[in-house]
């Protein structure tokens, strides 16, 4: 038996054409799982996967929108037959001034990164519920477990992680022991995924900055996004069968002090 096998298996993944989304999403399907990539703009998907789109189903759907998550849901519950994996990638934030967010940037913050997730379990459980099984992996960070080294970020302020991404991806980790509580009689694991030091290609143009992050973790450097492959596969597939309500925290060993 191959134990990462995902043949026939249908995952969701939010945000699947991103930076980290997007290497998750071809490592998946390199595992033979059918991918449905859920977001917002088909031109930016079939932009970010080329030629290699069509190995992937487009589900439009914004995670602002309790609405629109409904409808992707059901259209890839009917397409495909069953909901094995969801994995809730996507978020949104703004505003990173320690002490200057506004009321309303905190709260849009907060919106996007743990209420989204909420609103895509609330609609992906009740069909993992009814075939007794099922995987939810939700991404959250090294920074929902330790705050920022501050000094890393001295020549890099508009990188900076601000609070209410920090405080929304602890209570991401947070949601995952809930729910991994609540839908494990029926079968359904729930788990989540901290990455560490990955930032987008245009955060690396500041090489200053990313020798900072690498000198600070155990491997000295930053990730790469295929590195992230690995433990969402492992999530997915029968490999981690009896794993529920964890964090896999994947930073190069930022977090190990």
């Amino acid at each position: 038996m191959n134990l990462f096998d995902l043949k026939g298996k249908t995952v969701l993944i939010t945000g699947g054409y991103g930076y980290l989304g997007g290497a998750m999403a071809t490592g998946l399907s390199q595992y033979q799982a059918n991918v449905c990539v859920l977001a917002r703009s088909e031109s930016k998907f079939r932009e970010a996967f080329g030629s290699d789109a069509d190995q992937f189903s487009f589900i439009p759907c914004d995670i602002a929108d309790a609405t629109s998550i409904k409808s992707a849901v059901t259209i890839a519950a009917e397409n495909h037959g069953s909901i094995d994996v969801l994995i809730n990638n996507a978020m949104y934030c703004r505003g990173n001034d320690p002490l200057g967010i506004s009321d309303e940037d905190w709260e849009f913050s907060v919106d996007g990164v743990i209420n989204s997730v909420y609103r895509c379990i609330r609609e992906v459980a009740p069909i993992m519920k009814q075939q007794a099984s099922g995987s939810i992996i939700n991404i959250s960070s090294m920074y929902g477990i330790v705050a920022p080294d501050f000094a890393a970020y001295e020549n890099a302020p508009s990188s900076l992680n601000p609070p209410h991404y920090g405080a929304g991806k602890a209570a991401v980790i947070q949601m995952t022991k809930y729910y991994a509580q609540l839908l494990g009689p029926q079968n359904v694991r729930v788990n989540c995924i901290s990455p560490g030091p990955f930032p987008n290609p245009d955060t690396q143009r500041n090489q200053s900055f990313i020798s900072a992050l690498g000198e600070r973790t155990s491997l000295g450097r930053i990730g790469r996004p295929e590195e992230l492959v690995g433990a969402a596969v492992y999530l997915a597939s029968h490999a981690s069968s009896y794993v529920t309500g964890q964090n896999l925290v994947v930073d190069g060993g930022w977090t190990v002090t």
